[in-house]
């Protein structure tokens, strides 16, 4: 997925979020007094894992607290998502999440906490594709070799990806499909340990992101098949086949709405940043602009894709067990 062709996914919007209760006025007007918490869902080296300490790095400077990234693996992703969800509604612990977490797991996973009612959206952060890739061992040096390769060794090779009904394995799904090819998928807790065994040779293929997947391309140790620098899968061969994935930041349901504003103009103010601009750019990360960094635009985006998605991830069976 390109984010609903990439310029129509940002101009999305959706309606105002409600007032917080008066109650929790006084101390929200203290915000922040100690140090702050963003949970990521995947192992640490990750893209998740990167972007977030990259912003919470430039956050702390306007926040004037420290900004932790703390990693809590599993399910995934959804684990993550579960511990912000009964977090105090404070505004000392965020979740910075994927579509594989806050739309694609709905449909695959039995949740404990409702996607678009239980949390507080702050801000979109990045947008960025993945990226299919294979051991350098692997014979096919293209993507019609790698498909033909496939289709002569049905269920011989092993696909790795960053969780059971995460978008690379939902990719890896519709790949088979749209090519008629049969392999073996491995689940991973993240993008970066698939790309170990991959680079390792342990499994064949890894749909990956370029943070982790990039700087292994460049050095020659996997081939890949569709990133920024070589052909995209549409020109390689394989038109239509479009899925990435973006990152936003939530909080608990009934967070203030002024420490939403406070959170959003630091997230806002670390994007705009040249350094973290180029470093994103670098990951094959694309900034979001500031105009649909809202809250509102957020809820729309996961609104919009939850609509697109569910259906199809249902119809095609995907479950997570």
């Amino acid at each position: 997925m390109k984010l609903p062709h990439r310029r129509q996914f940002l101009h999305l919007a959706a309606g105002v979020a409600a007032f917080p209760a008066m109650s929790r006025t006084v101390w929200a007007q203290t915000y922040p007094s100690r140090p702050i918490t963003i949970v990521v869902g995947f192992a640490a080296g990750g893209a998740t894992d990167t972007i977030g300490r990259l912003i919470a790095e430039r956050m702390k400077g306007s926040l004037g607290q420290p900004v932790i990234v703390e990693d809590v693996t599993g399910a995934g992703g959804t684990l993550a998502v579960g511990r912000v969800a009964r977090a105090a509604p404070d505004g000392y612990t965020l979740s910075l999440g994927a579509n594989s977490q806050y739309v694609m797991a709905g449909a695959t996973y039995a949740l404990q906490y409702d996607l678009l009612n239980d949390f507080e959206p702050v801000a979109l952060v990045s947008t960025g594709p993945y990226v299919l890739t294979a051991k350098k061992a692997m014979l096919a040096n293209d993507l019609k070799g790698l498909i033909a390769w496939l289709k002569a060794n049905p269920d011989k090779a092993t696909l790795g990806h960053g969780g059971t009904g995460s978008a690379p394995h939902i990719a890896g799904v519709f790949f088979q499909r749209e090519t008629g090819t049969r392999f073996q998928f491995v689940p991973y807790r993240g993008g970066a340990p698939a790309l170990q065994d991959l680079v390792a040779g342990q499994i064949d293929m890894a749909i990956v992101d370029p943070v982790v997947s990039l700087p292994q391309v460049r050095a020659g140790t996997i081939k890949a098949y569709g990133v920024t620098d070589i052909p995209t899968l549409d020109e390689a061969g394989l038109p239509g086949f479009d899925i990435s994935q973006w990152l936003g930041l939530w909080l608990p349901k009934g967070t203030p709405k002024n420490i939403i504003a406070r959170l959003n103009a630091a997230v806002t103010s670390a994007s705009a940043d040249p350094m973290v601009r180029a470093r994103l750019a670098d990951l094959a990360q694309e900034t979001i602009p500031r105009a649909q960094q809202t809250p509102e635009a957020l809820a729309a985006v996961q609104k919009a894709e939850i609509e697109k998605w569910w259906p199809i991830i249902k119809a095609a069976g995907i479950k997570a067990e």
